[in-house]
């Protein structure tokens, strides 16, 4: 709204179609934007190479690090359960949880961290987890990202939709929608189901190892809950599941 003369004019502003299968995404394909060439900096192969190289041993060391104050934390969560002092230890395992893990999540899922493939699986296995993000859905999803970045209607990952939804922004402080969700999507994949959005971008020959991601998930979910209701508590929630959620809140703040 503005004033004009005393008056008020209202302004409205257009909400963009952030599906991936709707007309801002066809008027994209019609743009040229799609798979498009940008800009690249003018630098050579050689130098690429020089930037690019891997090595194990610092990501090794910061692995450790992160393994270590995990099991610091996560053991002296435990072992003040029942006092709220626990909340100060869980607090710092949260976040090791469910915000520390995005990270490693990103650059594992590139095979930037570590030179020795396997390990950068790992670890992109265990962070996929930690932030619940399907590590097989993702993985495609970024690719698009990367493709077609930030072209409303093409790229998935657009974290931030304009105009912004605000209580979607809160929430997700929490990961309270798109944990939430995360899950939904989890069980719909655990019985071989996708959306038509996730089609249009995983492989058919990605889908079954979608599907089997997924119930091997659910099956640790599960566990855990028959864990708590075997200890009566919400301790074992509290060290596998629950972190995702309750320390979540530093994911969004950086990313």
């Amino acid at each position: 709204m503005g004033g004009d003369s005393g008056g008020w004019c209202v302004v409205t502003v257009a909400r963009r179609d952030y599906g991936l299968l709707g007309a801002d995404g066809r008027a994209a394909v019609d743009a040229g934007l799609v798979g498009a060439s940008w800009y690249c900096p003018p630098i050579s192969r050689k130098r690429v190479a020089e930037l690019m190289k891997r090595r194990d041993g610092p990501a090794i060391r910061d692995t450790l690090i992160w393994f270590s104050a995990l099991l610091l934390s996560g053991s002296a969560g435990i072992a003040m359960w029942g006092n709220w002092w626990a909340a100060l230890p869980f607090a710092v395992y949260g976040v090791l949880y469910g915000s520390v893990g995005d990270s490693r999540w990103h650059e594992c899922g590139h095979g930037t961290a570590f030179k020795t493939r396997w390990m950068n699986e790992a670890v992109h296995q265990l962070a996929s987890f930690m932030m619940l993000r399907e590590p097989t859905i993702w993985r495609y999803s970024h690719r698009r990202h990367h493709t077609d970045t930030i072209i409303v209607g093409r790229d998935p990952e657009i974290a931030s939709f304009r105009p912004p939804d605000l209580l979607a922004m809160a929430l997700n402080l929490f990961a309270l929608k798109g944990g939430i969700v995360a899950l939904m999507h989890v069980m719909r994949h655990s019985v071989g189901r996708m959306t038509p959005e996730e089609e249009s971008f995983v492989p058919q020959s990605a889908r079954s190892e979608v599907c089997r991601t997924a119930r091997i998930w659910l099956s640790i979910f599960v566990a855990v809950f028959a864990a708590c209701l075997l200890t009566r508590s919400v301790l074992p929630a509290m060290l596998v599941g629950l972190p995702t959620f309750y320390g979540g809140w530093l994911t969004p703040i950086f990313g």
